[in-house]
């Protein structure tokens, strides 16, 4: 084992795979470890006879499902925006070149115990049940002050100022009603709870503006969203394929690799009696237990069907979320689906997966709604983990620790954690200027 690294990088999940590739073609001289003998840690992808072993060991998959290789199933199901900063991300690097998406068929709200889509075009506005004729007008004039509100101009902008006033100030000026701000604040904004009601508004005008710009990024698209073929779990390796091309070392299978501290910091990390120095630790919490503090808990269902959700017109691909308020909750329920279509299941089979943040001592409970969506079931198969979040930023002992994947069936949360450990890292943050996002390669 060489024994010195600029960086050394624990755990081979997604966030830990980005920053290693960040960190490499930085110049930095990076070693990545990890315990498992596979790619992708938490947000890894399993086939059928992993799926099997990580959740009814001893037994083996029906053979009705089809082969266990045509399966991918993602461990932390999300789909990326399509203008989104993991999408630049991909595009600053090059890892896109080694990846291929398709876009996600549709997007869909359940408002009223109904779902409904989320409207793609002007002319799915104007047919969309969501909105009455009136409340249309007035979130036609809402939507087209936002899409020609400047978020680098930080002075009033049509007589209003979205630094200064809240979201509900500025619902309340244009007059929509409830229905209205749950589908704009939880289907396009995408936020995972109200709170946001309260704070200025400007941030909430920005992520409506990213979902808009993601659904005009590829001609043609039925959503913002996109996702890659064979599943996420493309992804993490994409990263560390990138972090090899500039260096990197990878070590697989190290169940016993633990960081090693002088004076408070972390100077390298020992596996099998060698230690590697390092001027710095990165990892995903588990390689830090007295360094992170549990934050909350989400469970998720994967389910295994012979159809698509219903209602969604026969959709290969789809997310749906059910607001908080629709729910009775404190927290949106989100649904992600995908199919063979994405070459992650064999043909005629979907890959459905509820999430939602714990709330109560009954988990799987909680996800019921959504459940109650998917039609008939195959197999389903319920996870609770435990979501941790670093006690410090990192700066002082040397450990620079990510935060767990939430319930949101989107990556904007992993990115922004992604770009804050960087910043963290490197003192200044990514610049994803550079190049367009546009040449992500989509089917």
């Amino acid at each position: 084992m060489d024994t010195d690294y600029d960086a050394i990088v624990l755990g081979t999940g997604l966030k830990e795979c980005i920053i290693s590739g960040l960190l490499s073609v930085d110049g930095l001289k990076v070693l990545h470890i990890d315990r498992n003998n596979y790619y992708g840690g938490d947000s890894a992808s399993l086939n059928l006879v992993q799926l099997w072993e990580r959740f009814r060991p001893g037994q083996t998959p029906p053979k009705s499902l089809g082969s266990s290789r045509d399966y991918n199933v993602d461990m932390v199901p999300k789909f990326l925006m399509a203008n989104g900063n993991l999408v630049k991300v991909l595009v600053h690097t090059d890892v896109v070149k080694y990846l291929e998406f398709k876009s996600v068929d549709g997007s869909y709200v359940v408002n009223k115990s109904r779902m409904e889509k989320v409207p793609a075009t002007d002319m799915e506005a104007l047919r969309s049940p969501l909105l009455g004729l009136l409340e249309k007008n007035r979130v036609r004039k809402f939507l087209s002050y936002i899409q020609k509100w400047d978020p680098s101009n930080p002075a009033p902008q049509g007589g209003l100022d979205l630094q200064r006033m809240s979201m509900a100030e500025l619902y309340k000026y244009y007059a929509v009603n409830e229905m209205t701000v749950d589908f704009i604040g939880h289907a396009l904004a995408l936020h995972t709870n109200d709170q946001y009601m309260h704070q200025p508004a400007a941030p909430t005008a920005e992520k409506i503006k990213l979902y808009y710009t993601s659904l005009t990024r590829f001609e043609g698209t039925k959503s913002p969203y996109i996702y890659p073929m064979y599943g996420l779990g493309e992804l993490p390796q994409a990263f560390a394929r990138l972090s090899a091309v500039y260096g990197g070392t990878y070590m697989l299978a190290k169940p016993d690799a633990k960081v090693v501290y002088e004076g408070g910091k972390a100077v390298g990390v020992t596996s099998e009696n060698e230690t590697a120095k390092a001027k710095l630790v990165v990892g995903d919490p588990s390689y830090f237990p007295d360094k992170v503090r549990k934050t909350s808990q989400v469970v998720r269902a994967m389910c295994l069907m012979s159809h698509p959700i219903p209602n969604t017109d026969n959709s290969h691909s789809v997310q749906i979320i059910l607001p908080q308020k629709q729910v009775n909750r404190k927290s949106d329920i989100y649904v992600f689906c995908c199919s063979y279509s994405h070459n992650v299941a064999p043909k005629d089979k979907w890959i459905a997966f509820v999430s939602t943040t714990v709330e109560t001592s009954n988990p799987e409970q909680e996800l019921s709604s959504g459940l109650a969506l998917l039609g008939v079931i195959d197999e389903k198969f319920v996870e609770v983990s435990d979501l941790y979040e670093p006690l410090s930023d990192g700066k002082q002992d040397k450990c620079f620790i990510s935060r767990g994947y939430d319930a949101t069936s989107h990556f904007e949360t992993t990115a922004n954690d992604v770009l804050d450990m960087y910043q963290r890292i490197q003192g200044r943050p990514l610049d994803l200027s550079e190049k367009d996002p546009s040449k992500t390669q989509t089917t």
